[in-house]
């Protein structure tokens, strides 16, 4: 088995066992708020940067018992916008590197099977040029697998949150969790991958939403393979084609880059939005 193939397969291990650190039998999220010195406890907000980086410091202790587990160092991103979240470099041989980014996102209430998405990093310098060390911990081509540590969740209902009341420490249990029902999965990125930018005008990739494929890593790229992931986003709207109608435009869609690459559109997974049910007929 290879290095990478292995350090997934930790990696999956460390993910099925997290859930009982974090949720109550019937599935709430153990954690109910903020407390104060005077024992006030705060209700959370479900804005969703606060549940991520309050789920990171959550389960950051689980993640250092791992890798020391396995023989590895963490080393921190130094900078918030910096990839990844963490890198795990072998006390045996620190030339092999794994970039981890932890990654969490909610169920759509409408659409249960579909989730909100989330971004795979840039595809901007240090993508492009895997030597760069701009806004990047180690040069991109340094590391041997880019994989994500990722959580799906449901959002409690606004009507049962009151974010403006506060509690004393012996009435947790009355406490409603802003999240609840975890789904934990570890994928390499390219694997989860969509072909469209994940967040406006900035260089993000963006990730599939269909909750199934992501479990599964059944995104665009997963018969194509990762050359061609790479291939795409480090050219993604660079290259200009005929548009049909006597002018031109850049290459935004995997479809459009496959036929240009003269490559086989076959084994392009197309991206799923209907629920379960539909797509099985």
């Amino acid at each position: 088995m290879s290095e990478k193939a292995e350090f997934e397969t930790q990696l999956k291990s460390l993910a099925s066992s997290l859930q009982k650190f974090v949720s109550t039998d019937d599935g709430q999220w153990t954690i109910k708020g903020f407390i104060d010195v005077f024992q006030n406890v705060y209700t959370l907000s479900s804005d969703t940067k606060i549940i991520s980086k309050i789920l990171e410091i959550h389960l950051f202790p689980q993640i250092v018992a791992f890798a020391r587990e396995q023989g590895y160092r963490i080393v921190l991103a130094e900078h918030q916008n910096y990839y990844p979240d963490m890198s795990f470099i072998q006390y045996e041989n620190e030339d092999i590197k794994f970039a981890l980014d932890l990654k969490t996102t909610y169920r759509l209430p409408d659409k249960p099977y579909l989730c909100n998405g989330f971004t795979l990093g840039s595809h901007g310098k240090y993508f492009q040029d895997r030597t760069s060390t701009k806004n990047i911990q180690f040069p991109y081509g340094s590391y041997a697998g880019h994989f994500c540590l990722g959580i799906i969740y449901s959002r409690a209902g606004r009507a049962t949150i009151d974010e403006t009341k506060t509690y004393k420490l012996g009435t947790l249990q009355a406490i409603t969790s802003v999240i609840k029902d975890f789904q934990f999965f570890v994928a390499e990125k390219w694997r989860i991958a969509s072909d469209k930018s994940g967040s406006g005008n900035t260089a993000n990739i963006g990730s599939i939403t269909y909750i199934e494929d992501i479990i599964q890593g059944n995104g665009m790229f997963s018969k194509l393979g990762e050359e061609w992931f790479d291939d795409y986003w480090m050219n993604y709207r660079k290259i200009t084609i005929p548009d049909g109608k006597g002018g031109t435009k850049k290459i935004s869609s995997l479809r459009e880059f496959v036929q240009y690459r003269n490559g086989d559109v076959s084994l392009i997974v197309p991206k799923r939005s209907r629920p379960p049910e539909k797509e099985k007929k």
